[in-house]
């Protein structure tokens, strides 16, 4: 039992690695804070759902998956980075509502608010499949950690310190603003992917705000433009929310605990440590 728990944990927690670092090259490395990337997840997760239940191989669903948030994820990006500020983010919340919506009214493709069950294994053990998710984990890892210190992530890096200054130098920050905002929503189609096939299951709450400020809290309390912050506060607020269900009795206030718990940390860091752990930047 523990160790079935144990492997589930650390899946999840791979999961989550993708989508936080794919959030922050985004949000941390280019300054486009992307309120509507649990859209793309969820994307990728109904895609790859989709798909592998009418008979196609989950490694070319999940390819589809991540190449269809990506290319949505372009097409709005090309619309809406040349919006400042609050109106992007305005923009790209937007997003998640109208995917609520869609979700639970084309019934006929998704079955609405009963959900897509039955979603095919990759594998039906539980530890090779945590393997698995560890490894793509560090691929993504090993890929943000290198193109950020490439040029173009210097560059993602410039547009966000001032956008004015990359422009003077030469560099088409909207080319490179579509571009950030593409990587990003490729890899959260893959963790939408991983996250359908892990748990066979998936329903219009996987676009809820209540996912989203998981992922918020994680980014910010291990720090924008920071990887390595990112992966320790998984990590760390991940053990301290699991450790609830062990500590409060009755299982009807665990959810209510850990949303309180969600908003109460988010707010401390806010206030007092608004860079999170090795964060570079404010929020």
């Amino acid at each position: 039992m523990i160790h079935e728990y144990l492997i589930s944990f650390m899946t999840f927690t791979f999961i989550y690695i993708i989508i936080v670092e794919s959030l922050n090259l985004s949000w941390g490395f280019t300054g486009l804070a992307n309120l509507g990337h649990m859209f793309f997840v969820g994307i990728g997760a109904y895609a790859s759902a989709i798909l592998t239940l009418n008979g196609m191989p989950w490694y070319m669903a999940m390819i589809i998956a991540a190449v269809l948030a990506c290319f949505l994820g372009v097409i709005i990006a090309a619309i809406t980075v040349r919006l400042k500020g609050d109106y992007f983010q305005i923009v790209t919340l937007g997003l998640v509502f109208i995917a609520i919506a869609v979700s639970r009214n084309w019934v006929s493709l998704t079955r609405g608010a009963l959900g897509l069950p039955g979603i095919p294994y990759i594998t039906r053990n539980n530890f090779y499949f945590m393997i698995f998710a560890f490894i793509l984990a560090g691929i993504c890892t090993l890929f943000f950690y290198w193109l950020t210190n490439s040029e173009t992530g210097k560059i993602f890096q410039a547009i966000r310190d001032d956008e004015t200054a990359a422009a003077v130098l030469g560099k088409n920050t909207y080319a490179y603003k579509i571009l950030s905002i593409g990587i990003s929503t490729f890899f959260a189609g893959i963790a939408g992917s991983i996250y359908a096939h892990f748990i066979h299951f998936v329903d219009p709450t996987i676009f809820d705000l209540e996912f989203f400020v998981l992922i918020l809290l994680f980014l910010i309390a291990g720090g924008l433009a920071s990887i390595k912050g990112s992966i320790i506060s998984i990590f760390a607020l991940g053990i301290l929310f699991d450790a609830i269900r062990f500590v409060v009795v009755s299982p009807e206030l665990i959810g209510a605990v850990r949303n309180m718990l969600f908003m109460g940390i988010l707010l401390i860091i806010l206030i007092f440590k608004p860079r999170g752990i090795f964060g570079r930047v404010d929020v």
